[in-house]
């Protein structure tokens, strides 16, 4: 520290106070940006200013950045210890992170690649357009994409590299990923187009995908062009996390010996606005704690979200800056482009960059849509020094003069700085202008994001601005342009993504060989348990553990976990498998004595994400789409409270549908009375019933283990053998019993949703009819309610139902075909196949609200009663709650009876004596 203030020429102590401004700085040789207090002290300030500023870079000529950096630590400590509050050093002032003399040359055509921007910005514009004309509520966005324009266009001619390596001499075998902003897809679309990719006829029916010769989705759709599309990003805030995670799991495939160690990276573009879903900044600190210099974000801060300002009174750019940087990313801010480079080199007393940093975005937004002298006054007039400054710019060069994110040297410099990075992700927060290019029909304007139709007059404006080659005809006619494929834009084009190894976005699915398990894996299932009791979630652990020790298919096993492994008896995987961690365990666990302990390791199987279904449903999907990312054909396994699934990441589950994810949900602690300590919130009654929301989801109620070997037997074929794009949603519970053997033949039955599971007690047919159904836990309850019944003497019968959803879809697709076909002998569903012929009463029970088994109930022989557990959850024990709720073997017994007696198959003798033996009494709600 002595070389500093030697150097300095410090004159009064009192200078001490500058250090704080001169540490915010962040390797900019800006000034420190602390505002005047008087007019006569600008010249004291500003020589103490440049007195440290040199001593700072003698320093650094003499020595290197660490030892400034150790110098400033010092200078902090010093200052705090005097009592100077020192401002956060996760905030730098409002200029750009990289200076002008530290930018490395621009390697491309600054006007090939601004023709080929132009072209792309007016395809994509006369797309969105185009739709609306021909059908005014196609909607579409064309100003989201033309303030990213440059953004993309950099990283697609200099930075995506593509799959194909053997185009180039670079031996990676990943390419990039890339999540695009979810509004900009017309602009991808126009690349498309350009590079011969996506014809003429597939622009014109954007938004249109049902007409003949097909169509354009509306955003990043890998289900609907499973051929295109990587990731799915329409769902606002869920890009960002998913790229983490997927970052994440590229390191843990690396990590396990899965696939080769590569340089590929992840990419995420997402808006300013974007980030105030919490989803979005949630999973930061993940990206910095797992080291994660493989990931980079763009946040397009445009200034602007749907209906006005993302931060008016404040700087989205400042306020991101400190979220990340106090997360530990590396932070590269491009605010300003290349014109206002000699205006800040002259800025010797910083009042520039001083008055960049007073203006909140609001204003900002203003000067958009103000003419030069407009913003001459407002910005530079505050001070005579920054208004003598100004008139080295015209007006004109005011009103045009660029945001750094339209600077293509800008954008490349940081680019370049970001992938040089290592040990930690970066972000880059790029200012641009939403609508940049259009005008007066939608640069920087409120209306700019809804803006899906312009006239002609606005259409020639564009095309003439551009520099289109298009006759005011063809713009009335809203044609798209494509030069000659020997032009010179499009062999640049298609030259530079030769080089960098083939186009972006293609999602390319190899063809991988998947193991199967082995023929024996799942036979102990079938047998029972016999005296001994087990929970449906110890007997899907033990599945989970066989089929980790498999030989072939172990290894692609990926358990996943929030926070819970323990309360799941999953722990005992800890020793055996490890939880993943890129670092490995730096401590000794205080448990480290126990079989069970802690063990995190660098190659570890298990993911234990912490408290986050959100982050771990992340994980999931990178885990369940890696077959299609990195050829490698993992298959995920995710536990988690059931209650905590699809009602809190419900969102996730249908991004994971549309990236075509495999793999296997275990709602665990299911069911609203079997989970019976925890109360209102915890005690899942509706997550099958909102599982039928999700149309990839194949979703059961098992309630022994045969059943759950059998459907998970059936998920790994359909997942691995068939190639099929589904996911498995299974809830187990935590009551133990025994479990029987199961039934000879039952295997169609558990998978088509039901099966005869107890023939009746009693062997005489003259006696009534019961027919007894029930899923998860309440199966049990239906089989002591048949034993209740035969004591009454009804004939009773019990029907496990292991998932009311593939009952449904099977009785809706036979109503289907029935319509369609009314003349035809009609199919029968399942569920009318397996009652035909029957008589009697017909009840439904589970542990779900009612409204699920009434999505059955007309295809029953006569209307069945239904039993569910409606309402908010209790804390107290099992029996109690399932009176409360109705669902005990009393109620089911009790509503069977009641039904006989309505049909006149029992007398009234019969049901008064069961009512008080039942205990059936006043309303138990009341």
């Amino acid at each position: 520290m002595d070389t500093l203030f030697r150097h300095a020429n410090y004159r009064t102590t009192s200078r001490l106070k500058l250090a704080p401004g001169l540490m915010t700085m962040s390797g900019n040789s800006q000034l420190p940006s602390e505002p005047a207090q008087q007019a006569d002290q600008h010249g004291e300030e500003a020589a103490e200013a440049r007195d440290w500023i040199e001593s700072l870079d003698y320093v650094l000529d003499q020595s290197d950045p660490d030892r400034v950096i150790r110098l400033l630590d010092l200078l902090q400590t010093h200052a705090r210890q005097r009592g100077v509050a020192i401002p956060s050093a996760t905030r730098t002032p409002y200029v750009n992170t990289i200076p002008a003399a530290l930018q490395p040359p621009y390697p491309g055509s600054h006007d090939l690649e601004r023709r080929i921007r132009n072209i792309l910005r007016w395809n994509a514009m006369i797309m969105v357009v185009r739709a609306n004309r021909e059908d005014p509520t196609m909607g579409g966005h064309i100003a989201t994409y033309a303030s990213l324009a440059t953004l993309y266009e950099v990283a697609f001619n200099h930075f995506f590299r593509g799959d194909d390596r053997s185009t180039n001499n670079d031996q990676s075998p990943d390419g990039d990923l890339v999540y695009f902003q979810a509004h900009t897809s017309p602009g991808i679309y126009a690349r498309a187009f350009l590079e011969g990719h996506l014809s003429r006829e597939q622009l014109e029916n954007f938004r249109h995908e049902l007409r003949p010769g097909g169509g354009l989705s509306s955003y990043p759709h890998p289900y609907l062009m499973p051929d295109f599309w990587q990731f799915p990003t329409a769902s606002m805030g869920l890009c960002p996390i998913m790229a983490i995670y997927q970052a994440r799991y590229n390191r843990y495939l690396e990590d396990r010996g899965l696939k080769e160690r590569s340089d590929g990276r992840v990419w995420a573009f997402i808006g300013d606005g974007e980030t105030d879903e919490p989803e979005s900044l949630g999973a930061i600190s993940l990206a910095a704690r797992e080291q994660l210099d493989n990931l980079i974000f763009v946040v397009n801060c445009n200034l602007q979200r749907l209906d006005g300002p993302v931060r008016g009174n404040g700087k989205i750019i400042q306020e991101l800056e400190t979220f990340f940087r106090g997360a530990g990313w590396n932070v590269i801010k491009v605010i300003w482009g290349s014109d206002w480079d000699p205006l800040l080199a002259m800025d010797h007393d910083g009042l520039l960059s001083r008055r960049m940093g007073e203006l909140v975005d609001g204003q900002y937004q203003k000067y958009s849509v103000s003419d030069g002298d407009y913003q001459r006054n407002h910005f530079f007039g505050v001070d005579e020094r920054l208004m003598e400054l100004s008139k080295q710019l015209t007006d004109e060069h005011i009103r045009t003069i660029r945001r750094g994110g339209h600077d293509a040297d800008k954008v490349y410099a940081a680019y370049q700085a970001a992938i040089e990075h290592k040990g930690a992700p970066s972000v880059i927060l790029a200012k641009t202008i939403k609508g940049y290019g259009m005008g007066a029909a939608g640069e920087g304007r409120m209306t700019a994001h809804q803006r899906k139709a312009l006239d002609t007059e606005a259409l020639c404006e564009i095309r003439t601005r551009f520099g289109i080659p298009l006759s005011d005809e063809e713009v009335e006619q809203l044609d798209f342009y494509r030069p000659p494929d020997d032009s010179p834009e499009i062999e640049y084009l298609v030259e530079r993504r030769r080089a960098l190894g083939g186009f972006i976005p293609r999602r390319k699915v190899p063809i991988v060989s998947a193991p199967r398990p082995q023929d024996d894996l799942f036979d102990e299932f079938a047998g029972g348990t016999g005296d001994r009791e087990a929970s449906s979630t110890m007997s899907f652990v033990r599945i989970l553990a066989k089929l980790l020790r498999d030989p072939e298919l172990g290894k692609f096993i990926v358990p996943i976990v929030p926070d819970e492994a323990r309360t799941f008896g999953m722990d005992s995987l800890f020793r055996q498998y490890g939880i993943y961690s890129h670092i490995g365990q730096l401590y000794e666990p205080v448990d480290s004595e126990n079989l069970t302990y802690y063990r995190e390791a660098h190659d570890g199987q298990l993911i234990e994400e912490g408290i986050t279904e959100a982050g771990a449903l992340s994980s999931f999907i990178a885990a369940g789409t890696a077959y299609a990312s990195h050829g490698v054909p993992t298959l995920p396994f995710f536990v988690f409270y059931s209650i905590f699934g699809f009602q809190r990441v419900g969102d996730l589950i249908y991004a994971a549908g549309d990236q075509r994810a495999r793999g296997f949900l275990i709602g665990a602690t299911s069911g609203r009375t079997t989970l019976n300590g925890e109360g209102l919130q915890h005690q899942d009654g509706h997550s099958h019933l909102l599982a039928y929301a999700h149309p990839h989801v194949v979703a059961y109620d098992p309630a022994y283990a045969h059943e759950l070997a059998v459907i998970i037997r059936e998920g790994i074929r359909r997942m691995y053998q068939q190639q099929e794009d589904v996911i498995y949603y299974l809830t187990v519970q935590n009551e133990n019993y025994p479990m029987p053997d199961m039934p000879a033949g039952a295997e169609e039955g558990i998978l088509r949703g039901l099966y005869l599971l107890r023939q009746p007690l009693q062997r005489t047919r003259d006696r009534p009819e019961a027919h007894l159904f029930a899923s998860g836990s309440i199966t049990r309850e239906a089989c002591r309610a048949q034993e209740i019944l035969s004591g009454y003497g009804v004939r009773a019968s019990v029907w496990s139902i292991t998932s009311f959803q593939q009952l449904h879809q099977d009785c809706v697709e036979a109503n289907r075909v029935n319509t369609l076909n009314p003349i035809e002998a009609p199919p029968k569903a399942w569920l009318q196949q397996c009652l035909e012929g029957t008589v009697g009463t017909y009840v439904v029970a589970s542990d779900y609200v009612k409204a699920l088994p009434y999505t059955i109930a007309p295809w029953f022989p006569h209307p069945p009663v239904i039993l569910g557990t409606d309402g908010f959850g209790r804390s107290d024990s099992r029996a109690a709650l399932r009176r409360y709720f109705e669902v005990d073997a009393a109620a089911i017994a009790w509503a069977a009876l009641g039904d006989l007696a309505r049909q006149g198959l029992v007398g009234a003798d019969i049901l008064g004596k069961a009512r008080v033996e039942l205990g059936i009494g006043a309303d138990p709600k009341a």
